[in-house]
């Protein structure tokens, strides 16, 4: 269950950090509303996960998790580039997150 709160974590990270873009330096209310919003909820939930993974483990998806999507999304949202050695970033970037799913004990 805690690593299902840690991939939510993430997503709420992937959130913020898009969100970030659509509030032009927080000058607009909604958009930095929401995404205040996803950042409280984001570190609130990995706070809850720090409780029983190890906090290096824990953290290191957590930004990986918010990484890897806040780059997808601003492929597809932005327009940002999709070159060959960016991909092979992303998926380095996703190895590693395995690689530590794997070697938690939890």
């Amino acid at each position: 269950m805690t690593w299902l709160v840690l991939i939510i974590a993430g997503l709420f990270e992937t959130a913020w950090a898009i969100g970030l873009k659509y509030t032009e330096g927080f000058s607009r209310f909604w958009p930095s509303f929401w995404t205040i919003v996803a950042m409280v909820i984001s570190v609130w939930l990995l706070g809850l996960c720090v409780r029983t993974l190890p906090v290096g483990t824990a953290y290191a998806v957590w930004v990986g998790i918010g990484a890897v999507g806040t780059v997808l999304l601003g492929m597809w949202l932005f327009d940002e580039s999709t070159s060959p050695l960016r991909i092979v970033s992303l998926l380095l970037i996703i190895a590693g997150i395995i690689g530590l799913k794997l070697a938690s004990s939890h």
